[in-house]
């Protein structure tokens, strides 16, 4: 498989790349850090300004028109900076579910607004992505054209700074998938920070009502949209991912190079060499499986094992790279006024949010035993078999 970029998607990346490393420094992190939001307005501003919000946004509203592996071009700059803006949320789990499946009026009243950086959308998928069922922790009931939603959903990536968040909603007759205003009546929010400092709080919606202009999915087509939108969320995870352990890999080869012991370089020492060379393949593995689960979604193609491979790799392999570049630095690794130690709380946190590899490797595994599991045999057979010892 070939996975040179094309010209455009180089630009992409490019452009990107200059904008987080203009602007995102040492000092800034610190400073957004200390703020309630935790979010860097400026740099928000000027992703906007460079169109990187509208990626995957038709032409027809303001976007280029692009897909799933642009944007994961741009979500892998992120990683690298470890910068504090809510792309993820809004164009992951806001902007190419609405993109793909909103009516047309929903297009026009969430999409321009989200490429110019004004509108900020999220999704509650917490409690779908863990569960094996996909089982929403909202429930809704029927009112009219519209329904009733109640139920508390946790961890809702940045849904402080969201207009509207989808919210998976069960009913029943199935699943509906809702775009629920932040400042309706009945909808409170409890902060909650994650281990990378971010804020995703939980969200509670007591007979919060949505109109049909409202859903984004009813019912019968519900249970489709969740499973898509975990694809590409799980798949936007992979390219942070990517991002934090490249650029931590990196750091800690400028530490190893620059750090002396006993006259020589720490980077010179066998022990240092293997745990860096692990940490490089571990992190070459999770850009393989991440590329190959992106072009799957982008083309269509059957992506289910791609992006379930990506995931494991991204959850296992990259809470080890955050370990051994944390490791390699030695005690600067677990001072927090130095900037390595971001790289492992941003790590731990998107290992977290891909529900931990353990789990991951479970489900891979009971998957493959009941794809490749032989149906019984019948008692005509099973004598057959014995008489001829085959």
């Amino acid at each position: 498989m070939d996975f040179t970029f094309t010209e455009e998607q180089e630009a992409v990346a490019q452009a990107a790349a200059t904008v987080f490393e203009g602007m995102v420094t040492t000092d800034r992190l610190t400073e957004i850090e200390r703020t309630d939001d935790r979010v860097d307005e400026e740099l928000w501003a000027a992703l906007a300004r460079a169109n990187l919000l509208g990626l995957a946004v038709s032409e027809e509203h303001g976007g280029s028109g692009l897909g799933l592996t642009e944007v994961c071009l741009v979500l892998e700059q992120q990683g690298r900076a470890v910068a504090p803006v809510p792309l993820w949320a809004t164009v992951v789990l806001g902007a190419l579910p609405v993109e793909r499946w909103g009516t047309p009026e929903q297009k026009a009243r969430f999409l321009p607004g989200l490429v110019a950086g004004e509108i900020r959308l999220s999704a509650a998928l917490t409690e779908c992505a863990a569960s094996s069922t996909g089982r929403p922790a909202v429930a809704a009931r029927r009112d009219g054209d519209g329904f009733i939603l109640d139920g508390t959903t946790r961890a809702v990536p940045q849904a402080h700074l969201a207009s509207h968040v989808l919210v998976p909603a069960r009913t029943d007759g199935g699943v509906i998938v809702a775009l629920v205003d932040m400042s309706a009546p009945g909808v409170a929010t409890e902060r909650a920070t994650t281990t990378d400092r971010q804020v995703h709080p939980h969200v509670t919606l007591t007979s919060v009502r949505v109109d049909g202009a409202d859903l984004l999915a009813g019912p019968a087509d519900g249970p489709v949209v969740v499973t898509w939108m975990l694809e590409r969320a799980r798949v936007g995870l992979c390219a942070l991912q990517l991002g934090v352990t490249e650029e931590a890999i990196r750091r800690a080869a400028a530490y190893l190079n620059q750090r002396h012991q006993f006259g020589r370089p720490l980077s010179s020492f066998q022990g240092t060499m293997l745990r860096a060379a692990d940490a490089y393949i571990d992190s070459e593995a999770i850009r393989v499986t991440l590329w190959l689960a992106a072009w799957q979604l982008d083309t269509g193609r059957p992506a289910a094992d791609a992006v379930a491979t990506a995931k494991w790799w991204a959850s296992e392999a990259g809470q080890r790279v955050v370990h051994a570049t944390q490791h390699l630095h030695g005690g600067m690794g677990a001072d927090i006024t130095y900037p390595i130690h971001r790289y492992f709380l941003w790590g731990k946190q998107i290992e977290l949010m891909l529900e931990g590899p353990s789990a991951q490797l479970a489900r891979m595994g009971a998957a493959l035993a009941a794809r490749y599991r032989r149906p019984p045999a019948s008692a005509a057979t099973a004598a057959t078999a014995v008489t001829t010892g085959r």
